[in-house]
């Protein structure tokens, strides 16, 4: 008991019997009820230690936690300070509603944990004092004699003692497409995960035979829990978006204590009452706070979610949306992801003809076609084939919902649609041929056979499939294309075999032979030798179509697309080469196209950026190992989005800037730590996304430049009247109404601005990019000063005419929302004039004009705005006076696009 090792994970390279010493366990037994109740007690329950979850009511707060948040709040108190109760309040609500929304978006985000200890929570069936016994799994130790069967979940991490035809799913786990044939023997000690035979793994599934094993780990011991540490380490790293509005808000709160500051200072300089000067002071900082840009960043993001939503991506986290825009790097999962996760025949050689198999998965569409300009006649020996792929066959096709799936074998599923792609119906060749008697696949022999009928006094035919090397050791003779038997040419066929395998994929070879008709007991002995080859079938998990497409267009967009894959190399460079990842597969030593998990090991972390940077297929990945590859790239300064459906994914999902799991065959663990889950498990999907991703930085950026100069606007007015010594051209209240009713009515039009043509044809945003570009900055500063001589000039003509201080206040406050109004259709386009873009595309523009026009009319004539504002009615002559301000604004900003397009 005290010598029972806790740590060794390298369970393989021991013999079965060492094992059993080491853990203290009779084979045949299991272990005493006492001694399990003991273990129990030392070891603990086979259970996934839970994440300790921050508490609601933290999580709630944390939403405060930010500095645009702290602008509001600071905003709030201002206006309540100025007994403005109306809008403190307006300001706060703001603040508690972009508080619930993102709550509402995060408060599933660290549940990855649950869902993963979800997975381990089952039955096993053990032996205990030589009895079996159905136990629940978390009583579970180590040392406990598992025993499995077909459809059975493994409970713990298991060594294998005995088995019979055992073949486990473990594609959750390692990517490998195909169910894994177990053995018995010792494996080497560096042995990878994937290619561990001896070994099964808790959360996998027995999709065939049956066997006996030895626990060796349990709960956070396990391969599971050993990923459920990664997911713990996984880093939450802020969005693009986050930083950069972040550092604007640092800088903007920077800004308004230095002008604060300054404007008390020099109106006591100048004499002015300390009071006043205050007043001032606290009407620049209203002005230059963008109260409505949060609600702005927060809707934007909400009406990208819907937009994505309606493309098949299900955002979990807001900031994700605008994370996809910047993506710079894509990697991405093979099997379910990049593939459709369903074994098809590609390939078919029978009477030394070649054929390619059309259409994907399980579904029987396609057609066989031959390679060659041959007659394309009849092929007796490829209906032979065929007919023993379905003959040698223990899976059925079945269609739920017009989708087709297989129930068994995915490899057997695979031969049962490539021969109804041939004519075969299933139903109708086993009524012709009824099955007698079978031997079943079993590791050491590697091959299936199975005794068939054909009529009285016929002789019976024996079906065999298996392993090429296997098959033809038994094959003295082949079958031609007319049914003749002819001299087996082994040379020719294992180059053919060569030439499927460098495709990627996995070839079976497929034999028959007549036995007496009163035969009834298929005996190995029976297909030792003399059977007759009838043809080979090749097959891989085919690319989906939509992702050769998708990953094209990324490539357009200058977005890097790497495969992280736990499948074989060979497959996995195969499937990089069909979908366009990579151009070729290099079998240069020097140059190698594909990195193992084997060689990744070997590397430092920094040479494993240079790595990263020139190749993009990883094959045989560890769930470490791809944490390293995405920190990795990270390190190069890339926005990466990690794409992936099984548990082995979760880890590197939740260290992405961007997980993104898949939303049919993806498990619970991925959907949690991702930030998007695909509804259709489709490549494709993502390049939406992330086009949709970048429509809304471009809306978020043209809100950001149109709400900006007003802020400067007000504040230069601000400071102009103080440094002139004049009474305030608008009061801190209606500082406050311009910047709520115009970001409400006009600038968050911009949110529903269709993406501008072209988007994925242009490089990804540098990450370290600033929001704002040199030429917007230059252009807030033109349209700030515009607004500055626009309504600090017509304040001071509406005095000189001797209007009152109510009405010249009033005609600055329209002028602000006046060529606010104009501007914002300026900034339907950064680049473009609007008139290139479509004038009405946006018709949510004309909506908010409307409204803006109608509250702004009630702000300047109703008597109850005009005692709530200190604003009073204007005539005619002043709304024509504005109305040409705002139009001046229009033509010097398109005028601006056209000559800084010129250059």
């Amino acid at each position: 008991m005290e010598n029972i090792p806790q740590e060794d994970r390298e369970w393989h390279h021991l013999s079965a019997d060492a094992i059993c010493d080491l853990l203290s366990s009779d084979p045949k037994n299991g272990l005493t009820p006492e001694e399990a109740e003991q273990r129990l007690r030392r070891f603990g329950a086979n259970t996934l230690t839970a994440k300790k979850s921050m508490n609601a009511w933290l999580r709630f707060l944390l939403q405060f936690n930010q500095p645009l948040i702290y602008i509001l709040i600071a905003a709030g108190v201002i206006t309540a300070a100025l007994q403005e109760w109306v809008d403190s309040g307006v300001i706060f609500g703001v603040v508690l509603v972009n508080a619930i929304i993102g709550y509402i978006q995060e408060s599933k985000a660290e549940s990855a944990l649950a869902a993963l200890a979800d997975t381990m929570v089952a039955g096993a069936t053990v032996l205990r004092n030589g009895e079996k016994k159905r136990i629940p799994s978390a009583e579970l130790v180590p040392g406990d004699i598992v025993l499995l069967q077909a459809g059975d979940k493994v409970p713990a991490d298991l060594r294998l003692l005995n088995f019979r035809d055992l073949q486990v799913d473990e594609s959750a786990l390692t990517g490998e497409s195909v169910s894994v044939e177990k053995s018995v023997a010792a494996l080497e000690q560096g042995t990878v995960l994937a290619e561990r035979r001896n070994m099964v793994y808790a959360s996998s599934m027995v999709t065939y035979g049956q066997g006996s094993g030895i626990v060796t780990a349990i709960g956070d011991r396990t391969e599971m829990g050993r990923i459920s540490e990664l997911i713990s380490s996984a880093q939450d790293l802020a969005t693009p978006l986050t930083r950069k509005i972040a550092h604007f808000s640092h800088i903007l709160l920077y800004a308004i204590l230095v002008l604060a500051a300054a404007t008390v200072v020099v109106g006591m300089l100048r004499g002015q009452p300390l009071f006043d000067m205050f007043m001032a002071a606290v009407a620049l900082a209203v002005g230059a706070i963008p109260e409505g840009l949060p609600a702005a960043v927060t809707i934007t993001l909400a009406i990208g979610v819907s937009r994505m939503a309606k493309r098949r991506a299900i955002i979990r986290k807001l900031p994700a949306v605008e994370t996809l825009g910047s993506t710079t790097v894509i990697c991405s999962d093979k099997t379910g992801t990049l593939t459709e996760n369903q074994m098809t025949v590609q390939a078919i050689m029978a009477g030394d003809v070649h054929y390619e198999v059309s259409g994907a998965g399980y579904a029987p569409l396609g057609r066989i076609v031959r390679l060659d300009d041959g007659d394309n006649a009849d092929n007796t020996a490829l209906s032979e084939c065929l007919r023993a792929g379905v003959l040698c066959n223990d899976s059925l096709l079945l269609e739920k919902e017009g989708t087709w799936y297989v129930q068994g074998d995915p490899t057997e599923g695979a031969l049962l649609a490539s021969a109804a792609k041939g004519g075969f119906n299933r139903k109708e060749v086993e009524t012709q041929r009824p099955r007698i008697d079978s031997i079943p696949f079993e590791s050491q022999h590697q091959y299936m056979a199975t005794l068939h009928d054909r009529g009285a006094s016929t002789p019976r035919m024996v079906y065999v499939k298996g392993a090429v090397e296997q098959i033809l050791a038994k094959c003295t003779s082949a079958m031609d294309i007319d049914g003749n038997t002819v001299p087996l040419d082994s040379g020719k066929i294992n180059h053919d075999v060569s030439r499927m395998a460098a495709r990627g994929l996995r070839v079976l070879a497929f034999a028959r032979v007549k036995v007496p008709a009163d035969t009834k007991t298929l005996y190995h002995e029976d297909v030792d030798t003399g059977l007759t080859f009838l043809g080979l079938q090749g097959m891989i998990d085919p690319p989906r179509a939509e992702a050769v497409a998708a990953v094209r267009i990324c490539k357009i967009a200058g977005i890097d697309i790497k495969m992280i894959t736990g499948d074989h190399p060979v497959t996995a460079a195969a499937i990089a080469g069909q979908i366009g990842i990579t151009s070729a597969v290099i079998d240069d030593p020097e140059k190698p196209e594909v990195f193992t998990g084997r060689m990744l090991e070997k590397l430092s972390d920094d040479e494993l950026k240079t790595v990263t940077e020139k190749i993009n297929v990883f094959a045989r990945a560890t769930p470490e190992q791809k944490i390293r590859l995405v920190r990795a790239l990270q390190a190069n300064g890339h926005v990466v989005a990690m794409t992936g459906d099984g548990v082995n994914d979760a880890p590197a999902l939740k260290q992405a800037n961007i997980g993104v799991a898949m939303g049919i065959t993806g498990t619970d663990v991925s959907k949690e730590a991702a930030d998007m889950v695909l509804t259709d498990d489709n490549f494709s999907s993502i390049e939406a996304a992330v086009e949709e991703g970048r429509g809304v930085f471009d809306n978020l950026t043209k809100f950001i430049v149109w709400t900006l100069p007003t802020n400067l606007g007000e504040g230069l007015v601000i400071l102009t009247a103080i440094f002139l010594g004049i009474t305030l051209p608008i009061l801190p209240v209606q500082i406050l109404w311009i910047n709520m009713t115009t970001a409400g009515f006009l600038g968050l039009m911009l949110a529903f601005e269709p993406k501008e043509p072209g988007i994925m044809q242009r490089q990804p945003r540098n990450p370290d990019m600033p929001i704002l570009t040199g030429d917007l900055i230059a252009r807030i500063f033109l349209v700030g000063t515009l607004l500055l001589f626009g309504a600090f000039g017509l304040f001071q003509w509406e005095l000189a005419r001797g209007a009152s201080i109510e009405e010249a206040r009033t005609v600055a406050v329209n002028t602000f929302v006046i060529m606010e109004l104009f501007y914002l259709f300026n900034c339907r386009s950064l680049t473009k004039s609007i008139f290139h873009l479509g004038f009405f595309t946006n018709m949510w523009v004309f909506g908010g004009v409307a409204i803006m026009i109608f509250i702004q009319l009630g702000y300047t004539y109703l008597p109850l705005m005009n005692r709530l504002f200190q604003s009073a009615a204007i005539d005619a002559a002043s709304w024509v006076r504005i109305v040409s301000a705002g139009l001046v604004t229009f033509v010097v900003v398109e005028v601006e696009k056209r000559i800084r397009s010129s250059r």
